[in-house]
């Protein structure tokens, strides 16, 4: 299964929180899977790390470098795929998610349930 990490999720797996749901934890330690973790989710944290919103530790780069997960860069076909969707939701950060979501066929791990609305294939987190 190939799969797309919703911001949280990542926060959750990094910090080993319980709130991430024990099928979406073993999906993402499940080597067989590949866990895409897109440029959009990067973009979130920084920004709410700058915000004072959200600590990180001074390493985080280095931790996110070691995690199973595949680099998903944002491009131009995302970026006109986030026209199609429904306004469901107007957050921007989800709408990129589900734009490449959408595009690359992955499974969008999330805890929100209103993003169900799309057509995309979603594992709760």
């Amino acid at each position: 299964m190939n799969l797309l990490l919703d911001t949280h999720v990542v926060l959750w797996w990094l910090d080993d929180n319980p709130s991430l749901s024990s099928r979406a934890r073993s999906a993402v330690a499940d080597s067989d899977n590949t866990v895409f973790l897109s440029a959009a989710v990067i973009w979130e944290i920084r920004i709410k790390q700058a915000l004072g919103k959200l600590q990180l530790p001074r390493n985080f780069r280095n931790v996110l470098d070691r995690q199973p997960f595949t680099n998903l860069p944002i491009t131009a076909e995302h970026a006109h795929a986030v026209s199609e969707l429904p306004l469901y939701h107007r957050d921007p950060f989800d709408r990129i998610l589900l734009a490449q979501a959408k595009v690359e066929r992955l499974t969008f791990v999330t805890h929100d349930k209103g993003l169900r609305q799309y057509k995309i294939s979603i594992l709760d987190a």
